[in-house]
């Protein structure tokens, strides 16, 4: 995860909640109070988060101690304790719900990437996520679904050449886009991969008659398309399915012999996992 961007994040996070002040915990808490806060898991699945919850508290007090006792990617059960911090009672409440806000989510998605990892054990097929993240914490969510098993598509619009149908049919066709991609490449000394999306087989085999890209998806293909997709490449570039897969039906995409399917659900349809965090005073 880039340092910069999360230091970034955690300070604007911070910002936006505490405003002028936590005024709840300084009206009624001494401001020298120590204590120590536990998060307590309340629900199966698996935990993601961890190191950057310790990265918030260091952030805003480096006298407060973390003790992590659960790594990030294990499955976790009710009742479990995933870390402590011991210090500053202000200076934890204070990061209560951004640390809660972020291991809960987190967690969800690593859990939710878990259970489409799960479905395609034993074969060679990758989960890969998409950009369909929530604005501003896209960097977040990406690193929970590789702790929850799966891989990263591209992180944004600078990483990788995706040529969509918007931008096929912009370009005047797939010819067009893809000679106009190459010689862009060449003219900015950029090495970076095109993956182009298909609509159907006829588009496919167009694509395949021009050349020039690395990796093609199969839009909303069914099962019996993408196997003669595959038959059609005969591996001379990766394959990656995507669109109404779910489930209940992705190990059969996978038999179909694809290299990767992407999945917008492991991050716009996830349900956040349950935890709390419980601060007590020492005696």
């Amino acid at each position: 995860m880039n340092e910069d961007w999360l230091e970034s994040f955690i300070r604007n996070a911070l910002d936006e909640d505490l405003g002028d002040g936590d005024h709840s915990s300084l009206a009624s808490i001494d401001p020298g109070r120590k204590g120590k806060s536990r998060l307590i898991i309340k629900e199966q699945g698996i935990l993601a988060g961890i190191e950057v919850a310790a990265r918030v508290f260091s952030f805003a007090d480096p006298s407060l101690i973390f003790e992590p006792f659960i790594p990030d990617g294990r499955q976790v059960s009710p009742g479990e304790i995933a870390f402590q911090v011991s210090g500053n009672v202000h200076s934890m409440l204070k990061c209560e719900r951004l640390v809660l806000n972020i291991m809960q989510r987190m967690s969800g998605i690593a859990t939710q990437t878990r259970c489409y990892t799960d479905q395609l054990k034993g074969l060679r097929t990758r989960i890969l996520d998409t950009r369909k993240t929530t604005p501003g914490m896209r960097m977040l969510e990406k690193t929970a679904v590789v702790t929850g098993g799966g891989e990263n598509h591209r992180m944004g619009l600078f990483d990788m050449i995706m040529l969509k149908d918007n931008h096929i049919d912009c370009a005047g066709g797939i010819k067009n886009a893809i000679e106009k991609t190459r010689k862009y490449l060449e003219i900015k000394k950029l090495r970076l991969k095109v993956e182009i999306e298909v609509r159907n087989l006829d588009e496919l085999d167009e694509v395949l008659s021009v050349g020039g890209v690395d990796r093609i998806m199969l839009d909303n293909f069914s099962i019996a398309h993408t196997m003669k997709a595959v038959e059609m490449v005969s591996g001379r570039v990766e394959i990656e399915s995507s669109g109404g897969i779910n489930l209940k039906n992705i190990r059969d995409y996978a038999l179909c012999g694809v290299d990767y399917i992407s999945v917008g659900a492991l991050t716009h349809q996830f349900r956040s996992l349950d935890m709390s965090l419980k601060t007590l005073p020492d005696n």
